[in-house]
């Protein structure tokens, strides 16, 4: 519906796939099993690049002829269907592991098509690989206890993105979309605050939603974030953060490079920066996110040489707010357009220099902020894990089950208005 077009490419080439990865898991010759992955390989990874990183690599390569004289090739613009990375992340899964024998392949190019594109999930994620999902495929229970709790968990997500990433995303856009020379310390910091928060709820909140539709469809998807601004190392912030990814990453990219298992250091820590290099050419293809990728990468490597042991001596807060500064330098990375105006911005955050009307804002963004900060660190205490858990994961009473309806209901038309009264606010995480 988004981008319908796209859909005519998409159905014929997974219809490749599909076939490509049967004819590779039934063929008795080494030499043609190796073969056919590496037909899939091309395939998926083809139009991940295609659709995703053309456009990058050819305004590279023509600012290079330009600068050695030579005449820049003529290229028209690709356009990026939303969910592509997505998308393609899970036709690799399915394709590897039929290749290693994890699982064994659909009969049926309906029950695949059902895998690949089901909505829930397509557009934003989790990355669900197939053998979490394989029995659901054709045999659910949809039982009113999941439709309840699906629908309470989609709820939840959508109050996120309504209520409070899109007030912050406005507020970072009020801060960073003008001229950002203008800006004072307060102001760059109000910014980047806003932005790390819009992020998380923004992001957190579809994956909610997208569990929570999934769950009242019968399928169980897997958890994509656990409160990872409560973590005390990047190393601990990355198996919190888009939990699906970090774990393609660490099974498809990071394992098969040698993971920990290797000889040195030095090969170990060019493993884990390889992996978030391309990590953060995955998100964008733009030298920001490589550059992105590259800071966590090298954070993760001073976890391995030092930090983690620092850390440890100074105790758990400390280390939560070390850990959640450094995520939130990084975001200025993510989401400036280019390294010279994150910069500025850098500048901008230690500058110190305030105006006396730099502390802008309405009362709805303070609030808002106020429950984000709550929300995002309401975990870190145990009692607060208990109500987390017991709220996500519980069995409810008759009386548990009246309660949550009322509030998820009042939560749900506050949301609608909200809604129908602003502008059209679409998810970070499409752009991806």
């Amino acid at each position: 519906w988004g981008a319908p077009k796209f859909i005519f490419i998409l159905l014929p080439l997974t219809a490749i796939d599909f076939l490509i990865v049967r004819k590779m898991y039934s063929a008795t010759r080494p030499g043609n099993k190796k073969w056919l992955r590496v037909g899939s390989l091309c395939i998926n990874l083809g139009i991940l690049f295609y659709f995703k990183d053309s456009n990058f690599f050819i305004e590279n390569i023509n600012s290079l002829f330009i600068k050695s004289g030579l005449k820049p090739i003529e290229w028209i613009s690709v356009a990026l269907p939303i969910g592509i990375s997505f998308f393609c992340f899970e036709t690799l899964t399915y394709s590897i592991d039929a290749y290693r024998g994890v699982i064994k392949p659909l009969n049926k190019l309906t029950d695949y098509y059902l895998y690949i594109l089901l909505f829930p999930k397509l557009i934003a994620g989790p990355i669900v690989r197939f053998n979490l999902i394989e029995d659901q495929i054709q045999t659910r229970n949809e039982i009113i206890d999941d439709r309840l709790m699906g629908f309470f968990r989609f709820i939840i997500g959508l109050s996120k993105k309504v209520l409070i990433a899109n007030v912050m995303g406005k507020m970072a856009d009020t801060c960073f979309n003008g001229n950002i020379e203008n800006l004072d310390s307060i102001q760059a910091w109000i910014g980047i605050l806003a932005y790390t928060f819009q992020i998380y709820f923004d992001f957190s909140g579809y994956s909610d939603m997208a569990l929570g539709i999934g769950r009242m469809l019968g399928f169980k998807f897997p958890e994509n974030f656990d409160n990872p601004y409560t973590s005390c190392s990047i190393t601990e912030f990355w198996r919190r953060w888009h939990i699906t990814l970090g774990m393609w990453m660490r099974e498809y990219l990071y394992i098969p490079l040698g993971g920990s298992h290797v000889k040195t250091k030095r090969r170990l820590y060019f493993n884990l920066w390889v992996v978030f290099l391309l990590s953060g050419l995955w998100h964008g293809a733009s030298w920001n996110f490589v550059l992105w990728g590259a800071y966590h990468g090298l954070f993760l490597i001073m976890d391995k040489m030092f930090l983690l042991r620092f850390y440890k001596f100074i105790g758990k807060i400390p280390s939560t707010l070390i850990t959640f500064l450094i995520v939130l330098f990084g975001w200025v990375l993510f989401r400036m357009e280019n390294f010279s105006t994150a910069t500025i911005i850098y500048e901008k955050l230690f500058s110190f220099h305030c105006n006396s009307n730099s502390l802008t804002g309405n009362g709805e963004f303070w609030a808002m902020l106020t429950l984000a900060l709550l929300f995002s660190f309401f975990t870190v205490s145990e009692i607060g894990k208990k109500i987390q858990n017991k709220i996500y994961y519980s069995q409810y009473t008759i009386a548990g089950y009246i309660s949550a309806t009322f509030i998820v209901i009042g939560l749900f038309a506050i949301c609608i208005a909200s809604i129908t009264a602003s502008d059209f606010n679409p998810f970070i995480y499409f752009r991806f």
